[in-house]
């Protein structure tokens, strides 16, 4: 009998006895009365159609009925009353009237209640119907019984499709993504067609597991037979998991497919495109998505803001944020946010501010937003405010907030602030939250408080892997690198694993103190942990090996890299240019923008330094033009290489406007204008702009001295030398070795070889660098011996020659006519070091064997070479046959060094030399009238002495100076006491300066003669005479100078091109074999 057939009830009007007084009269009544009465009237045939119907009634009950747990407790045994009765009256319930029940107890929140009606149904056997199992785990996964949910669907042998859906969000949201994977595969197996749901659940598990790209193929196969391709349930998860798999075709690829795009699907296509490094693409794709009528939502609006703000595209944020203010987006959260976070990116704190003002609503992601921001300008002041108003609001400051403020006080070293927050973070019971933890360890750091940093780091548990970076990078910043060392030694004995941020920060340590074996070491530790492919790994790893010179190394990890960025392009680009590898730095830099990567600063500034050291001047201007274009046209680095690049290419006036028109100017600045002019050999330039800058206060640093001194040595001003060495003694820069091996070469190439030796001797660390210099000092000044004693101390010491040692050494071999002890050294290169001969080796070689008149062995030793001869290996050669006047040897040298260099004037006069020498006039005279035909100038002979800080420069029978007179009428009376005492001039030695008819009559004013004369004159007599001469000095001035430092008592020095003279007593350090 239908329900709707019944006859209606009639009760009686409620009475105290049948009810209790608590409850109202106008209530409806307990349902457990309603049933009896219901039973009284209807019978006991018209239960198994009622029951269900009553069930529901019970379900239905309102609050009002139920009051408190005595009320709940009432209900369920309604429920329960019911069932007995059932049972009483023989009358079997089914799985329907099971259904009900459950829904009861679902309404009532009871879970004890579904698990009893849960015993009842599996004694019943009703657990396999599909419709009591499905509402059974649905029913425990609301109430929050995922094991008995789990338990549920263990038992169950036909899932139906809504109940895999549940299970699969169950095990996502407990990210049991290996289990949701296996449920789809079974799905696939159990039913033929999946619903969208499914496959955004699958896909969603497949993300971050690159063992599941062959399967997110397969599904994406699945969805374009299903013909989904078109469905944002399945396509926005698809597009965000290919675009975090860096498969951003196949992302656009299933964006640009679909027919319908949500404002989700909008959203994870520019987000995938942001995280690939294609900023601008995304924002162009958001344009796009404008001007086709979509209306952006706040969502939308602040997530393209954010790509905005990661890719630093902030004059597109600027244009989004001016749509934002069309649309009336601009005051909700999410949207100034993101505004506040892109403008404190791009430094523009002011419109930061304006937007926080102009919000409708403030959360906390708002104050930590403006909070960073201040602690990126290091406003430490304004976010505290912030921080105060923040907690005034209502908002609770979370581990974000603390670490921005502690940032703000680290980045202006504000340590008081910082402490004051650490001691609000002791109360706040905060202490131990890794970031906070790892941001106070950052500020003690960054404001050098080594001990407090320790203690810090002790207290803590040790368990966050971002504390021991920390702490090795405040090692590696106090210079201790063996406390370094033993910290990552103590981190790994922890059980720490090192990540992709430690081995950067130990390996820059090595770079910075250069410890290449210990980098080496470390860097074997990467192979071993699997980092050696990681991006950031292998950038520091490229710095380091080409910082060290091991730049094949360098280039070897560039290469094998996977995945290249700027900052490993830049690595290698510096490492080229610091060592002069200038071509291949410009063609790593050609390549990496071929490879798409935009070039930074750093990279630019390498380039145009790169085109300073091949004075390729148009090619910098190109790079330069390019950094204008990326918007580095203000950029201080850029800018200082600009300087650089002008001045060693000689361009004076260029370099002074580029260094004007830098808006600031640091010691950089002015280091780049200095060295420059040096590189080029503009000395006195150079040391102008020294003395403006020592004018200007302004600080002078390492850099600075060296180029300083390198300047003075080169024109062998001794006086401003030792006043910038006295500066550099005050700054206590004298005792750093790089200044140190310059000032030895200093006083080397001035001549003061002692005081070179003391410096050396006062050195409390050398380098190669250091004994290469000394070698060379006493190589050049004609101490030969001592140069090779100080090469047997330099290797007992540990220390490697180099290629420039050996230079040293086979010069010193050259000037004292050690022919034996050379050519051993020289096999020693190859032999006992392992280093590769350089053409410079075998000129010294071929400069030995012709000094000591072997013209035919040096002859036969260029034969065997196994490299090709090159001009210096001739002329070499051609200078020896000179000096022993052999014409055969010396023409064949003379032909084959006119075949390399037809325009070099040396040559010529060489082979003039060795014709007037033998005194064959008439092949001079040709030689000369050849160089005039062919336009070829012979440089004129210079000579140069300093007197009262005044440089006085004198050429061959120079009489422009001011005092010409005077000279020359004391240099007749010195060449009349030289003859007295038995001075010959030498008729046939070649004057260089003059031509033959003018030669006998006037032999005796060479430049240099001038120079002795003027000093003799002007300088006090127990100051030596110095005399630098811009070309070699000729045999009758050597004998005539050795004379006259007998006749006027005095030591006179002389430097030509070849090497020092020192004149005393009528002798030379050269031993006249020169």
């Amino acid at each position: 009998m239908p329900l709707s057939s019944c006859p209606a009830l009639t009760l009686p009007r409620p009475s105290s006895c049948i009810f209790p007084r608590s409850i109202p009269i106008n209530k409806p009544k307990p349902y457990s009365v309603f049933f009896k009465l219901f039973i009284s009237n209807v019978g006991f045939g018209s239960i198994r159609h009622f029951q269900t119907a009553a069930c529901r009634a019970l379900c239905d009950s309102s609050d009002g009925e139920i009051e408190g747990n005595a009320g709940l407790e009432i209900a369920k045994g309604d429920a329960f009353s019911i069932l007995n009765f059932m049972e009483q009256r023989g009358v079997r319930p089914n799985f329907h009237t099971y259904a009900s029940v459950l829904d009861t107890f679902f309404s009532l929140r009871s879970l004890k209640g579904v698990q009893r009606v849960h015993g009842v149904i599996m004694k019943l056997g009703f657990d396999t119907e599909s419709v009591l199992s499905d509402r059974l785990f649905n029913l425990y996964y609301v109430l929050g019984d995922f094991v008995s949910a789990s338990k549920v669907l263990v038992d169950l042998s036909h899932r139906s499709v809504a109940l895999w859906n549940r299970m699969i969000a169950d095990h996502l949201r407990k990210n049991e993504k290996t289990q949701v994977i296996s449920f789809f595969m079974n799905l696939l197996r159990e039913f033929q067609s999946v619903n969208p749901v499914i496959f955004s659940g699958a896909l969603r598990a497949c993300t971050g597991n690159s063992a599941c790209w062959p399967l997110v193929q397969q599904i994406h196969g699945k969805i374009i037979r299903t013909g989904l391709t078109a469905d944002p349930i399945v396509c926005n998860p698809l597009i965000d998991l290919y675009s975090k798999n860096k498969s951003i075709d196949s992302a656009i690829l299933v964006f640009d497919e679909m027919c319908s795009k949500d404002n989700v699907s909008w959203v994870a296509m520019m987000s995938g495109l942001s995280q690939n490094g294609l900023g601008k693409e995304a924002c162009n794709l958001y344009f796009h998505m404008h001007q086709s009528g979509i209306i952006p939502t706040p969502y939308v609006l602040s997530s393209i803001l954010s790509a905005c703000t990661k890719t630093e595209l902030f004059d597109e944020g600027m244009q989004i944020h001016a749509q934002s203010l069309k649309l009336g987006f601009c005051a909700e959260t999410f949207v100034g946010n993101a505004l506040i976070s892109l403008y404190s990116r791009c430094r523009s704190l002011e419109f930061a501010e304006k937007v926080f003002y102009e919000m409708s609503s403030h959360d906390g992601v708002t104050y930590n937003s403006m909070i960073s921001g201040y602690g990126m300008f290091g406003n430490s002041e304004r976010a505290i405010c912030a921080f105060k108003e923040m907690q005034s609001s209502g908002f609770k400051p979370d581990s974000v907030t603390i670490a921005s403020l502690l940032c703000a006080c680290a980045s202006i070293g504000a340590i008081q602030k910082g402490k004051q927050l650490h001691s609000y973070v002791l109360k706040a019971g905060l202490s131990s939250d890794y970031i906070i933890e790892g941001s106070l360890l950052d500020l003690y750091v960054k404001c050098a408080d080594i001990d407090t940093s320790r203690q810090l780091f002790d207290s803590t548990n040790k368990e966050n892997v971002v504390l021991w970076n920390v702490m090795l990078v405040a090692y590696g910043q106090m210079g201790d690198l063996s406390e370094s060392f033993n910290l990552f030694s103590e981190m790994l004995v922890a059980g720490m694993e090192a990540n992709q941020y430690t081995y950067p920060s130990i390996l820059r340590t090595c770079t910075y103190y250069g410890e290449l074996d210990l980098g080496e070491q470390i860097h074997s530790m990467t192979i071993k942990t699997g980092f050696q492919m990681n991006i950031f790994v292998c950038s520091v790893l490229i710095d380091m090996y080409s910082k060290c010179g091991v730049l094949e190394r360098a280039r070897q990890i560039l290469n094998r890299q996977t995945e290249k960025d700027v900052v490993s392009w830049t690595a290698m680009i510096a490492g080229y240019a610091q060592h002069e590898h200038y071509v291949e730095a410009l063609k790593t830099f050609e390549e990496m923008r071929c490879h798409g990567i935009k070039p930074d600063n750093i990279g630019l500034s390498s380039a145009i330094s790169a085109c300073a050291g091949l004075k390729a001047v148009s090619q910098g201007l190109q790079v330069h033009g390019q950094a204008c274009v990326l918007g580095y046209s203000t950029d201080l680095s850029i800018g200082n290489a600009l300087v650089n690049l002008y001045a060693r290419c000689g361009m004076i006036m260029e370099a002074y406007s580029a260094f004007e028109a830098n808006e600031v100017r640091d010691d950089v600045s002015w280091n780049a204008l200095i060295s420059g002019f040096g590189q080029s050999g503009h000395y006195e330039e150079a040391l102008v702009v020294y003395k403006q800058m020592s004018q200007k206060d302004i600080k002078a640093n390492l850099f600075t001295y060296g180029s300083a001194v390198s300047s003075s040595a080169n024109i062998a001003d001794i006086k401003l030398g030792n006043q910038i060495h006295s500066k550099m003694i005050k700054t206590g820069y004298d005792m750093e070795i790089e200044a140190a091996n310059s000032l030895v070469s200093l006083y080397a190439k001035c001549g003061s070889i002692g005081d070179a030796k003391l410096v050396f001797n006062k050195m409390p660390e050398r380098n190669e660098i250091s004994w290469n210099a000394i070698i060379t000092a006493y190589s050049q000044h004609g101490r030969g011996k001592e140069a090779l004693q100080l090469f047997e101390h330099m290797k007992e010491e540990g220390l490697k020659p180099n290629h420039v040692t050996f230079i040293a050494v086979l010069t010193a071999c050259s000037h004292v006519g050690l022919v034996t002890e050379g050519l051993n050294h020289f096999h020693s290169i190859s032999k006992e070091h392992g280093l590769v001969p350089k053409p410079e080796h075998f000129v010294c070689v071929v400069d030995i064997l012709g000094r000591a008149g072997q013209l035919d062995r040096a002859r036969r030793f260029i034969d065997e070479m196994p490299i090709n001869p090159d001009s210096m290996i001739w002329r070499s050669l051609l200078g020896a046959c000179t000096i022993h006047k052999n014409i055969e040897v010396g023409e064949f040298a003379g032909h084959r060094l006119l075949e390399l260099e037809p325009h070099d004037s040396a040559t010529y006069v060489l082979l003039s030399n060795l014709y007037a020498v033998t005194r064959k006039w008439e092949c001079r005279d040709r030689m000369r009238q050849v160089m005039k035909d062919r336009g070829v100038k012979k440089e004129p002979g210079l000579s140069w002495i300093e007197v009262k800080n005044v440089i006085h420069s004198f050429f061959v029978g120079d009489r422009l100076h001011s005092l010409a007179d005077a000279i020359y009428e004391h240099l007749e009376e010195l060449n009349k006491r030289a003859v007295d005492i038995g001075y010959k001039q030498d008729k046939y030695c070649l004057l260089q300066e003059i031509e033959q008819e003018q030669k006998d009559p006037t032999a005796w004013i060479h430049s240099e003669k001038l120079a002795v004369s003027f000093g003799h004159m002007k300088l006090p007599p127990e100051v030596p005479i110095r005399v630098i001469k811009n070309i070699r000095v000729c045999t009758d001035c050597h004998n005539w100078m050795k004379i006259i430092s007998r006749v006027v008592g005095r030591v006179i020095i002389l430097r030509d091109s070849y090497r020092f003279h020192h004149f005393e007593a009528e002798d030379c350090s050269c031993g006249d074999y020169w």
